[in-house]
Formats: structure tokens, sequence, C-alpha cells
């Protein structure tokens, strides 16, 4: 079953009302479609688009109005049909060029033209969505059986008699059939590149019919159908024509089969998705009890890294960042709790090879990438590592993510039970990077200072010496925010004014009430020293406590 031939101006004069008629001006070309008839005269009164409208006139309303046809085919209007002889003024040069008008050999009335037209107007619908109901019927049954995306395509491209592909939200190939394999690659980078400058805007979801598409050299034609799954733009099916731009019949059947195809292979897509994401989340599930050494054995862990392919013998890296300006779920943006895993796929993928396996996931607004490293020597290890954690601060900002935390890891683990330590230096890494407001790729031994102290921050009398120092000014007071800026600056007070947006007198005035508070003279050197220990003790043992929170909630 196909869908019933549009009536064109050719196969009009093959009707046997139009019997007599002859074409004065123009040429009636075969494949112009005619849907609807409009009067002269109310045609004239307004500004329509008359694209595959006829226009009846009587020969007197014509004479009358004889400049008025260049606004007729400037519409769009196929043909002018005369119903009775032309006006003996009146020539085929009278007419603009490119207008087809038809002369009736005798009188046949608007109204028995008009019913024609819209009898077989109505057969066309009937019959389109007779064809519809059985593509879509045949393409649902496929999918009631379980065939997956290249079966569902193959029957796609045996419904249009072509080749036919899917695409995902980004234009990415999903599934394609039928495509030559000589051409394939270049066939789908153009019908990519096609798609992608159409973007995915709401007003550019209808079906379109790209006819100059080239590829190699070989012109194609292209007729895409968006996917929408309620407000969402999904992908496009699209349906393939090599050489020349095929007829309207035949582009007339690939819409409706890619129209029909675009709620089962969406729907297709959905499935894969959702196995795809119970995978991913069992898989996540698995790296945070990784990063978390939260295994009640060690048979647990290889039970469980069995199921998803992880070779815990393996050497791993640590990878951490934070998307400061990640959205929460709410009913105007329902996909905000996917999007840092999305961005953790993203960075996933970054400088691939095939001996080299990446692991996510997301840990409140942390994004971990656990990424095995495929060198042994140190030194190679070192710059793999390192450029992999560049790549992915450079990357990440680069696609306009925000992600305005540096990219922290720490060393190496060498097999899983490694992972949790590699993790919690990263952790502390990324923290201590944060609070210095660096950006980039931060290693945890660049951090050489923060090493050694971390081993005596979680003592009582580290937390003794932060109390006596500090107690009196809390984190997060403008008093607390001062006293880092000047020690962050050296000393220097007109720098440390400047960063604060002060002037140097109020500076001087709060570093005075800082000393009093605090019971040190903050401009003495020896002074500056141990505060600065006190702080940095106070931000390690923080960390300390953050990362320890994190492991017990998880």
């Amino acid at each position: 079953m196909e869908p019933h031939p549009r009536l064109t101006l050719a196969g009009l004069l093959d009707e046997p009302l139009m019997e007599g008629a002859r074409v004065v001006a123009g040429t009636a070309a075969t494949d112009t479609p005619v849907t609807w008839a409009l009067p002269f005269t109310e045609v004239m009164s307004r500004y329509d688009d008359l694209t595959a409208t006829v226009v009846y006139t009587r020969p007197e309303s014509l004479a009358a109005k004889p400049s008025s046809l260049g606004s007729l085919l400037a519409r769009g209007a196929p043909a002018v049909i005369v119903d009775g002889p032309l006006p003996s003024t009146m020539t085929a040069d009278s007419f603009p060029t490119g207008l087809v008008v038809l002369e009736m050999g005798f009188p046949i009335g608007f109204g028995p033209l008009n019913r024609l037209l819209a009898e077989r107007a109505l057969t066309q619908e009937v019959h389109v969505m007779r064809y519809a109901t059985h593509v879509h019927q045949s393409l649902a049954g496929m999918l009631h059986r379980g065939a997956g995306m290249p079966l569902l395509l193959r029957e796609v491209s045996a419904l249009s008699h072509s080749p036919a592909v899917a695409l995902d939200s980004h234009c990415v190939p999903v599934a394609d059939h039928a495509i030559p394999a000589d051409c394939a690659e270049a066939v789908l980078a153009a019908v990519r590149t096609t798609l992608l400058e159409r973007g995915d805007a709401p007003d550019n979801h209808h079906t379109a019919v790209v006819a100059d598409l080239t590829a190699d050299g070989v012109r194609w034609t292209c007729t895409a159908s968006p996917i929408l799954l309620g407000k969402y733009f999904e992908g496009w099916v699209a349906i393939l024509r090599r050489g020349e731009r095929p007829g309207e019949h035949d582009l007339a059947q690939h819409a409706v089969v890619a129209e029909q195809a675009t709620a089962i292979i969406g729907s297709e897509m959905l499935r894969q998705r959702s196995v795809e994401e119970a995978e991913e989340r069992a898989r996540g599930d698995f790296v945070q009890a990784l990063v978390h050494g939260g295994f009640a054995s060690d048979l647990e862990m290889r039970t469980r890294a069995g199921y998803h392919d992880i070779d815990l013998d393996a050497t791993f890296a640590v990878f951490i960042t934070r998307d400061d300006s990640r959205a929460p779920d709410s009913d105007e943006n329902p996909r905000g709790s996917s999007r840092l895993l999305r961005l953790a796929r993203f960075a996933a993928s970054l400088l691939p090879h095939r001996d080299v396996r990446s692991y996510v996931t997301v840990l409140g607004d942390v994004l971990v990438v656990v990424r095995t490293v495929r060198s042994t020597a140190p030194s190679e290890v070192d710059i793999e590592v390192a450029d992999y954690a560049q790549a992915m601060a450079e990357e990440l900002t680069a696609r306009g993510h925000d992600v305005r935390s540096p990219v922290a890891y720490g060393a190496v683990a060498v097999g899983a039970s490694q992972i949790r330590d590699s993790y919690r230096e990263a952790r502390v890494a990324l923290g201590i990077a944060s609070r210095m407001h660096l950006q980039g790729a931060v290693a945890y031994r660049d951090l050489r200072s923060y090493g050694v102290l971390e081993q005596i921050a979680d003592t009582d009398r580290s937390r003794q010496l932060v109390a006596d120092v500090l107690g009196p000014i809390r984190l997060g007071t403008e008093l607390h925010a001062t006293l880092l800026a000047y020690l962050e600056q050296g000393g220097n007070v007109n720098a440390a004014a400047r960063v604060l947006n002060m002037h140097r007198n109020t500076m001087l005035s709060k570093l005075d009430r800082i000393s009093r508070t605090i019971g040190l003279d903050i401009r003495e050197p020896e002074n500056q020293f141990t505060v600065w220990l006190a702080v940095r003790l106070e931000l390690l043992d923080n960390l300390g406590v953050s990362v320890a929170r994190e492991v017990n909630f998880v």
C-alpha cells in the first residue's frame, strides 16, 4: 500500500470536467500540485499564499484587471482557469512568463470545479491516512515484538524503497540501513551537517526535504522528520534517495514513512536510553563504592567488578571537578539533575584510546572520572594523567558549561584498592585549589605544603591551634575574608584593598580590628605565618570532615 498520488496540474487536465480545455500560456508541468480553487475576485481582495491553488475567473473579470496577473504568479498560483473564450484583446504574450493559463472550451462554473478539487483532496487525505496507518502498524508491530533499532531502520528502508538513517538530538547517526558502504561516511556527514544547520528550534520541527545534498560529488535528496517526544526534541528520521530529485509522489511517500517512523524510532531510543541509564546508574553506584571504599569484602568488590567488566588490577587515576552553576530539578528544568552526568559522560570521552576505560559518577555537585592508565613508566604515567586533566579542564570550559572549579587529581592508584586514597587526595586538592582560586588542572602533589599539613590536621593539637588563633573570627564573616585577602596578597595592604574593592584606610582599620580580636599583630611576619598555618589547618580539617560526611551520606 502506498499513498495515493496527489492531483497535479497535468492530472487536472485529464479530468472529464476539463474536456475541451487548452493551455494558452505557460506549460502545464506534470508535477505541479493542485489542491484547491479560489475565485479571481476573492483572491484579489486578499494577500494569502496561493501555492497549489488555481484561480478561477470569468473572461470579463480577467479583461477588467489584466495587470493583476503578475501578483498571482508572485503569490505562487500555479494556474489561472478562464471559464470561457479569452477576450479578443488578450494573447499569450499578455500573461506573465511562468503563469499557466487554461481556457475552457465551454463554461463549467466555479461550483463543479471546486467540488472536483475538494473530492480529490479528500480522497488524497483518506489514502494518506490509510497508508500512514499501514506504516505505523508495521513499525509498531516490530517494536512490540522486540525489534531493535537496526531492524526498525531496515523496515523504514523497505517501506520507502530507499536508504534510511536515525540520528539523535546532536545529529549523530544512531543506526542506518541500505546506505552504500563506499559512500556511507560522506553521506552521513552531509546529512548531519545539513540537519545541524537547521538547529533544534521549535520552528524547525517539521518535515524537511533537502534536494541539493552532495556527498563525494553525488547528489542526494534527504527527507527528514523530527523526533518529538512530548515537548523535547530527540533527533531525526531521514530517508535518502540517490541521484536526481524524486517526483512528488515519492517525496510524499518518504514524508509519510519518516513522520510515522519518528514515534516508533523515538520510543526505541527512549527504551535504549533507559537501559543504558540503568546500567550507568549501577556502574556509577559501583564507582561511588570504589572511591569511598564501601565494600564489605574483597569478594563483593570483585563480584560486582566482574558484572561491570572492570579490571580491578589495572592502574587508575581519579579526576574530579565541581559545577558551581548546576541547576536543580524543577518544573521549568526537569533535566537539571542529569546535566552534570551528561557532562561527566563528555569528560570520559576525551582523549580516547582503545586500551583506556573511563568510569563516571556524580556525587552531589562533584563530577568524578575514574580512568585507567595505559602507561607503565612513572614519567609516562605522570604525563598521561596530566594531559588528560588539562584536556578535561580545557574542554569543559570550551563547551560553555560554566565549570569554574579546577580539575583536581591525586596520585595514581595501582589496583582498585588504592582508588579511595586517590579520590581523597583529589577532593582535598579540589577544595584547596578552589579556596586559592586556582584554575585548570591541579595535582595533589603540587600542593606540597598542604600534603604535609594534612597528616596533622586531624589532631587535637591542630584543632586547638586553630581555635586559639582563629576562634574569634568565624569562617564566612567579613573579617575572615579580609584576613584571607591580606594573607593571600603576602601582607600587601594596597593589593588586599584592591582585591576587596575598599579604601586603604578602611583596610588598615580592619587589620587593626583583626589584630585586637586574635591577640596578635597581623602586620608582623611571624604572626602572619602563624595565622596562615591556622588557616590551612582549618581548611584541611573542614575538607576531611566534608569527605567523611560524604562517605557516610552515600
